[in-house]
């Protein structure tokens, strides 16, 4: 069975005009494909600064006729984002959640480290994945998604605040081939690079994009379009991914 995700990133939600005009194009955009999405991936940032008002406007944004699954990036708040977007009890742990879509396993795992931009999978998120992939039967086809990419994306801004310690994380996914690829964002540009032996597929952002070093000195592209990735997850498990720009 093919499985087709949508994958969104750094929604950066503020209150202002322009930033939810960008959310809501896209979020049209995919609502009206002719042959829907299995489920929609939002990589985090999803507020700008964390308030619960940023995540009730979210929680509207992303109403969807498909599945909506979000981790946290190093704008959010553990709590806000828990109260408002999940309708939880507030509370400052680790977001994470497993989610089955069309029989593969999507692991939606927190890796901020509240108060800073750089990210961590922390002992209790690593002893989570552990536990999840442990239990799943061993054909299960898996998808590990968070903020912060663990590799350099050749720009200074992104390769300062990266995942750390990705090792631990690398190690952990040597005993589960089952994991065919890492999704994040944070970046706020599409790339595709390696993981630990597996593609890791880097979001674009809705909020602006990266400009390369080779592209001019003032990193934020204001002026793009906002972007989304389509992954198509074929019954070999190989997964292609496509870029696209929201106009």
């Amino acid at each position: 069975m093919t499985l087709l995700l949508a994958q969104i990133s750094d929604l950066h939600l503020d209150g202002s005009e322009r930033a939810t005009r960008r959310a809501r194009r896209v979020m049209d955009y995919l609502r009206a494909l002719p042959g829907p999405v299995d489920a929609l991936l939002v990589t985090g940032d999803i507020a700008d600064h964390g308030a619960e008002a940023e995540y009730e406007e979210a929680a509207r944004l992303l109403d969807a006729p498909f599945p909506v699954l979000t981790c946290p990036g190093n704008h959010d708040s553990r709590p806000a984002y828990r109260k408002a977007l999940l309708g939880e009890t507030p509370d400052p742990a680790p977001v994470n959640r497993i989610h089955h879509v069309a029989g593969t396993a999507v692991l939606m795992c927190d890796s901020t480290i509240p108060g800073h931009d750089e990210g961590r999978l922390d002992a209790e998120t690593l002893d989570w994945i552990e536990t999840r992939l442990a239990e799943l039967p061993r054909d299960t086809t898996v998808l590990i998604a968070f903020h912060q990419p663990p590799v350099e994306l050749h720009h200074p801004l992104p390769d300062s605040s990266l995942l750390e310690q990705p090792e631990q994380l690398a190690a952990l996914l040597d005993a589960y081939p089952q994991v065919v690829a890492v999704l994040t964002g944070h970046a706020h540009t599409a790339a595709a690079t390696t993981f630990a032996g597996r593609p890791l597929i880097v979001g674009p952002a809705v909020t602006w994009t990266l400009r390369m070093p080779w592209e001019g000195d003032d990193a934020a592209d204001r002026e793009q379009p906002p972007g989304l990735a389509f992954h198509i997850l074929g019954d070999d498990r190989r997964l292609t991914t496509h870029y696209r720009v929201v106009v």
